[in-house]
């Protein structure tokens, strides 16, 4: 049985390593040029589900590097106003471990090089009763018994398999970066998260603190893995003021200009905060649209499946890449059960695509709700 996983994102490569390891013949396309090509987000927070499947995707060998290369949050959160006087606590919670998604992409791509193929495009594919047929924007065919989508929110493969299901924009903005986590910075977020509240606009912070740098850790305890050198940083992101929200679509791809507005809405704030953006890491900062993907019902099962945030498309927010790894375990387990005769391959898929659809209904409604809690504390201010 010959699969095929279109996107080497986090969910692509886990499916692929817990297929391989299973024995199934499996083989992954990415359409960037590298893991390298573009930036790849920020950090992610895994509570224990989404860590367990994480986890279950590695090597033994490959579980130390991974723990010395997490982060906690932990401790109160609170809220405070631009000058970071404080305006509430909130109490002590425990999110899991964070990740950042750079380092953690390396470290799953680590073993499975060899059935990765970079920079090859899918413009589409034609099912048959006894395969798929995917082709390629160079031209090129090849043949699968079955594909999975696991190409993000844009996902061409979700776009020929449910061409009704859309993402929208949300008519709000926001900007998004990380600044280098020196000592100055680390005194604002002292627990798991910290807001800044101010009329019509919110900060949020958050620390992505490695326990051990991940260079240094996988040289240590496993020199074959090429890890990033990325430091300690603080991820902050900004909603964009409605008089300011029009902006946005301009400052999309204008990484300076999209950086520089959202310096003159903080400049009158704490020093601090100003610093925070003055030394943000400008090819990792911008503005851009939030967009959310209409809901994902269960469709006629086949030879294309979907996975990840090609599957139920929400905004960024950490629990896409735990519900990936959840979905690889999901679809590994049924794939399994298939074919060591516990039941057919279209009802194992079908059993896996309700299940998988369930998980991004409650993603997308606590992703909805978020947003409601976002304008409402922007009514208050």
């Amino acid at each position: 049985m010959r699969i095929v996983v279109i996107g080497a994102g986090l969910g692509g490569l886990a499916l692929a390593r817990r297929l391989r390891r299973e024995g199934f013949d499996v083989g992954v396309v990415e359409r960037d040029a590298s893991a390298e090509a573009r930036f790849q987000g920020y950090r992610i927070g895994l509570e224990p589900d989404g860590l367990a499947a994480l986890r279950g995707c590695l090597t033994e060998r490959l579980l130390p590097l991974l723990d010395a290369v997490a982060g906690e949050m932990t401790g109160a959160g609170r809220a405070v106003d631009p000058q970071l006087n404080l305006l509430a606590e909130l109490p002590p919670r425990y999110e899991g471990l964070l990740f950042d998604r750079a380092v953690l992409r390396h470290l799953l791509l680590a073993g499975i090089e060899d059935i990765v193929t970079f920079d090859r495009h899918l413009t589409g594919y034609r099912e048959h009763a006894d395969g798929v047929v995917l082709t390629y924007a160079d031209g090129s065919t090849e043949t699968a018994d079955l594909v999975v989508g696991a190409d993000g929110m844009g996902s061409t493969v979700r776009r020929q398999l449910l061409p009704d299901v859309e993402v929208r924009d949300l008519g709000r903005y926001g900007g998004i970066g990380r600044t280098p986590l020196t000592e100055r910075f680390a005194d604002l977020v002292p627990g798991w998260s910290t807001m800044v509240s101010a009329p019509d606009v919110q900060l949020m912070l958050g620390k992505m603190p490695f326990r051990r740098s991940p260079r240094a850790a996988a040289a240590e305890l496993a020199p074959e893995v090429a890890l990033p050198d990325t430091p300690s940083y603080l991820r902050w992101v900004m909603l964009l003021p409605p008089d300011r929200a029009e902006l946005g679509a301009h400052l999309a791809d204008d990484q300076d200009g999209g950086l520089a507005v959202l310096r003159s809405i903080a400049a009158g704030w704490h020093p601090d905060l100003v610093a925070l953006l003055a030394e943000a890491d400008r090819a990792n900062s911008g503005v851009g649209p939030l967009r959310l993907g209409d809901p994902v019902e269960p469709w006629e099962t086949g030879r294309v499946t979907l996975l990840g945030d090609a599957g139920h498309p929400v905004p960024p927010g950490g629990a896409g890449a735990a519900l990936a790894f959840l979905d690889a375990a999901d679809l590994t387990n049924a794939l399994v059960a298939a074919r060591d005769g516990g039941t057919t391959r279209t009802a194992a898929l079908a059993g896996y695509e309700q299940r998988m659809c369930a998980r991004g209904a409650e993603s997308r409604a606590q992703a909805l709700a978020a947003f409601q809690m976002f304008d409402a504390a922007r009514s208050a201010s």
